[in-house]
């Protein structure tokens, strides 16, 4: 695998990225964030605040996890079905995603793992699904938060576990992350591969970035009968190490899959954090939907774009201060 530093000097120059003396000025600072305000709108005002107001800077701690947070049942809802052919498993901060299909169903994100077995296994059966019926799990990054209940749908139900390469490399160096095991190195994707059972596939896009090992996805869903395609955004903060080549590898990756939902007529932006997509209270919306009404998980093809957008703008707005 190269290093950061070389894919980065590579991909700095595919990018065209200034250089150091042109963007270590206030102004450019400011003509970032103003871009990233405007390309954020009213739809995506959860991610500016994430990514240009309070970001991230630093990679998880490889330390035993702590106990639940006692006020975590407050985030819990109930399952839903959101599209004709996807439902909604996951929380008010966690998403995770089903995918049925004529030969079993595709779980995409899996929660922690302290809430797996209700939040996951307990919701595909509220659903009236069968959790056995899980063929393929795809993890969108190995973090807690994602990669919870992987090895639980593993080693109970025989799902196939699907995890970009440098996480499962990250998976295998942790000591402590994991008290009680890790899920089995399984399938390691490659860029653009289709995983299809039945009559469905997602597509997969590697997005190094939020973590080495990052997946996007692209797939379709219907709306009373209309396909429509969603763009699957697999990591989102900037909790990696803050340097320069990191930043140049996130930047690189939010202008490919951008590109990827722009070619693949993406219209629906769906993420791992629906505090990001506003997934959990866009659904309780549905509810209340009149007949011609614009599905409000529906953003649109700019919208989409302007998502990846401000990635692009606030990741520039660090790598500059890195610059000084």
């Amino acid at each position: 695998m190269k290093s950061h530093l070389t894919f980065a000097i590579a991909l700095a120059a595919a990018l065209g990225i200034a250089s150091a003396g042109a963007q270590t000025s206030q102004e450019a600072i400011d003509a970032h964030l103003k871009a990233a305000k405007r390309a954020a709108g009213t739809e995506w005002r959860g991610l500016l605040g994430a990514l240009c107001v309070s970001p991230a800077n630093a990679p998880p701690a490889d330390v035993k996890p702590g106990p639940p947070p006692p006020n975590r049942a407050s985030l819990y809802v109930e399952p839903a079905k959101v599209f004709d052919d996807l439902y909604f498993v996951g929380t008010k901060d966690r998403s995770a995603w089903v995918l049925p299909t004529r030969e079993g169903l595709i779980l995409i994100d899996t929660t922690f793992e302290y809430e797996a077995e209700q939040v996951i296994v307990g919701n595909i059966r509220k659903l009236g699904l069968d959790p056995a019926n899980v063929k393929y799990v795809l993890i969108s990054h190995a973090h807690a938060g994602e990669i919870g209940g992987a090895k639980l749908m593993q080693d109970r139900f025989g799902s196939r576990i699907v995890i970009g390469e440098a996480d499962w490399e990250m998976i295998e160096r942790s000591v402590n992350r994991f008290p009680n095991g890790k899920p089995k190195r399984d399938i390691v994707p490659f860029d653009g591969q289709k995983i299809t059972l039945g009559d469905r596939s997602a597509t997969l896009v590697l997005m190094p970035g939020h973590t080495d090992g990052t997946v996007s996805m692209l797939f379709q869903v219907k709306d009373n009968g209309k396909p429509l395609t969603v763009a699957y955004s697999g990591g989102t903060e900037f909790n990696f190490i803050n340097d320069v080549p990191h930043f140049d590898t996130y930047i690189y990756s939010a202008h490919k899959f951008a590109m990827a939902a722009a070619s693949a007529g993406a219209t629906v932006l769906l993420t791992n954090q629906s505090e990001f997509d506003s997934a959990a209270s866009k659904i309780r919306m549905l509810a209340s939907r009149r007949p011609g009404e614009a599905h409000p998980l529906e953003v649109g093809a700019d919208a989409v774009q302007r998502y990846f957008k401000v990635f692009d703008e606030c990741a520039q707005v660090v790598r500059i201060k890195l610059l000084k």
